[in-house]
């Protein structure tokens, strides 16, 4: 069964803090360790992805007809897709000094997904739901409680920018709760 986001969530998400120094610190530090296994560690974040929503897969036909996890791992597509977002969040993290730069990734990945792949703008905030799971999971010793919450600031501004994105190319698909 999918998660449903509440209401009470969408409102949480509209606030976005500010992300400290430290805090940038931190994010890259952890960063570092996981991406040093990019490849495997955006492949567990799909598979995730798609075992708790999916019906994210209707937006990928390489992978719309994939039950197994295991089928999912051995995709040559899937592990490509994977070092794709594991590299926007690289540049995102590379260039958290740089609001610009942040926002002109997230910028083109968020106008990508809407114009080309007609993707709901809300799998973008499960997809980064899923991904810090994946890292608390894999890197527990690492995402202690504190570094959680500030990567959650992370996740909040990614959902932030792509959000805009949306906007800014009149996406009106806003389902609510659909997903």
């Amino acid at each position: 069964m999918e998660k449903v986001q509440g209401e009470n969530d969408m409102e949480r998400w509209e606030r976005l803090e500010e992300i400290a120094e430290s805090e940038r610190g931190v994010i890259k530090e952890t960063w570092a360790r996981v991406y040093a296994n990019c490849e495997d560690v955006g492949v567990s974040i799909l598979i995730r992805f798609f075992v708790n929503s999916p019906s994210a897969k209707q937006h990928f036909s390489q992978f719309k007809h994939m039950e197994d996890p295991l089928e999912m791992e051995g995709s040559v597509r899937l592990r490509k897709h994977g070092r794709r977002v594991m590299g926007a969040v690289n540049s995102v993290v590379e260039n958290l000094g740089d609001p610009e730069k942040v926002t002109t990734v997230l910028s083109i990945v968020g106008k990508s997904h809407a114009l080309k792949h007609k993707v709901e703008p809300v799998y973008f905030k499960i997809l980064t739901g899923v991904m810090l799971e994946v890292f608390a999971g894999e890197y527990a010793k690492d995402f202690t409680p504190d570094v959680q919450l500030v990567w959650n600031k992370l996740r909040s501004l990614i959902y932030s920018h792509v959000q805009s994105a949306y906007k800014e190319v009149g996406w009106t698909q806003y389902p609510s709760n659909s997903v």
